[in-house]
């Protein structure tokens, strides 16, 4: 994931900033406790395509 790129998204529901996550392949926000996937290196930034983070995920951003 570009450095450049992760500085400008953020979540579309939020508009909180967003971790990284390459082992997940997905971008995470702490606010919405969303997961957005990466595909083929492209964020899909779509609360639709988006994962709810579970607890434990949630916590970790903290």
């Amino acid at each position: 994931m570009d450095k450049r790129l992760l500085e400008i998204l953020v979540c579309p529901v939020t508009q909180a900033p967003l971790v990284y996550k390459p082992e997940h392949s997905e971008l995470w926000c702490r606010a919405s406790r969303l997961a957005y996937p990466v595909r083929d290196g492209v964020p899909v930034m779509l609360e639709e395509e988006a994962r709810a983070l579970s607890d434990v995920e949630a916590d970790s951003l903290r």
